[in-house]
């Protein structure tokens, strides 16, 4: 027998989507619903239609979101007549998985997301409100570059990690730099943990851009601002794949 959904349930956890980027809202609200058994294991995720209206999102921004959760291995989909997004044994394995992760790791975790989503917005505001030299515009250009150019999970990860860490150096703070230096070290063990979805990839590309031009115009305001977009849309994956 096909398992049901906890249709009384899906008001609370499933709402119109908020923020600059739809597709991180989508995910981190389809995978905290199955992840809390609102939709268990065997059940299948209400019609596309149906659940683009109810986030609020278009078709395509909600097919690209169910794609990144076939590929976290949360969902799978069956085309044609009775066909649907259906939550796989994987779910029940990978919260099998998390469960062994302790409360104080979780707490950390949701810690660091927290903490960065104000020191980093505050470190491209310093950075963007200092008279930059040639070698600093430079080093930063590079650094928006490599990320852009790496090739492969490990390579992005490490290339984007020294740009934020670039931008760090340039606020002129060392306490600064010394806590943005531990909040990538933590994010990038949660980072490791989940799969690379290319959406959010081009999404965090398209979004270090502007904080490099917003830094080297001299625009500490704009810089700040789309560096907290940018934490907030890391944070929604996070928060709805793995705490």
């Amino acid at each position: 027998m096909t398992a049901q959904p906890h249709e009384h349930l899906t008001a609370a956890v499933l709402r119109p989507v908020r923020g600059h980027h739809a597709f991180e809202g989508c995910v981190e609200q389809l995978a905290t619903a199955i992840r809390l058994g609102v939709y268990p294991v065997g059940s299948l995720l209400p019609p596309e239609r149906e659940l683009a209206e109810r986030l609020a999102v278009s078709r395509a921004t909600l097919r690209e979101a169910i794609a990144a959760l076939r590929q976290a291995g949360l969902i799978e989909t069956r085309r044609g007549r009775g066909g649907g997004s259906s939550v796989t044994a994987q779910a029940r394995s990978r919260s099998t998985g998390l469960s062994r992760v302790s409360a104080a790791t979780k707490s950390e975790w949701l810690d660091a997301l927290a903490f960065r989503s104000v020191v980093e917005p505050g470190a491209a505001h310093l950075a963007a409100s200092h008279e930059l030299t040639d070698a600093d515009r430079g080093r930063l250009s590079s650094a928006e570059a490599a990320v852009a150019d790496a090739s492969g999970k490990r390579a992005h990860r490490q290339a984007d990690s020294r740009l934020h860490l670039t931008i760090a150096s340039l606020s002129g703070s060392a306490r600064l730099q010394e806590a943005v230096t531990s909040v990538q070290s933590t994010l990038d063990r949660m980072l490791g943990a989940i799969p690379s979805l290319e959406p959010n990839i081009g999404h965090s590309h398209q979004q270090h851009r502007q904080i490099c031009k917003a830094i080297l115009a001299g625009r500490p305001d704009r810089a700040r601002a789309v560096m907290e977009d940018h934490c907030d849309d890391t944070a929604a994956l996070l928060r709805g794949l793995l705490v």
